[in-house]
């Protein structure tokens, strides 16, 4: 069953960056790593392992895993998108969500503060749903960069690699944008990258003409 409502209002962050850009900012969200309720991986491509004895990899340090992300009512809502999402429905309800949505406002879905395409046919959902509303935007940052290799993205869907992903060592930092995370801000800027940790959207294309998105570790 799909819950009436599928998009949050955004969190601070996107609330931040939807005032500073003057735009509507939603987003949509799933389990982070596994879903508590099934055991199912949703972040397939995250690095969750032991060296040494220590952990490693945000499997383990997720900060979608923090915080009232683990509220157990919280932890049921990702569950209700998440076993949305394999619905097939799910298309026809997020295209009718969307187009409800009454703002002069350019509208912007941040897909996955929590969670991530973890499949090649789930990823093919948001492609019909974006190609669907093209005057809506839609980015994400994923470690599943194996997925979007070689397909052919509809103009309003973007795409970051994220790092820390099993497939790190096929990525080519030159030429596919990144984003890659820094202990300060000062490292960030020395380093040459876009800083993206206070205001969202400049990890897109329609604010970042460059591949190199800069998150600061928090």
């Amino acid at each position: 069953m799909i819950p009436q409502k599928l998009l949050a209002d955004s969190n601070s962050k996107l609330k931040k960056t939807s005032n500073y850009f003057d735009v509507k900012i939603f987003n949509f969200n799933i389990p982070a790593y596994n879903d508590k309720k099934s055991g199912k991986i949703t972040c397939p491509f995250a690095v969750k392992k032991m060296v040494d004895g220590k952990k490693v990899g945000c499997g383990w340090y997720c900060y979608a895993g923090k915080g009232f992300y683990q509220f157990s009512n919280v932890q049921q809502g990702l569950t209700n998108k998440y076993e949305a999402t394999k619905d097939p429905n799910f298309v026809d309800s997020m295209i009718k969500e969307l187009s409800s949505k009454k703002t002069s406002k350019q509208i912007y879905v941040r897909v996955h503060d929590s969670g991530d395409f973890y499949s090649p046919t789930y990823l093919k959902k948001w492609l019909a749903i974006a190609e669907a509303l093209p005057n809506v935007r839609f980015y994400a940052y994923t470690k599943s960069h194996d997925f979007f290799r070689g397909l052919d993205l509809p103009n309003n869907f973007d795409i970051t690699f994220s790092e820390g992903s099993k497939l790190d060592h096929k990525l080519d930092r030159s030429k596919e944008k990144h984003a890659k995370i820094f202990d300060s801000l000062d490292d960030l800027k020395n380093e040459g990258y876009i800083d993206a940790h206070e205001y969202d959207l400049y990890a897109t294309k329609w604010y970042n003409k460059t591949n190199k998105v800069g998150l600061v570790l928090h």
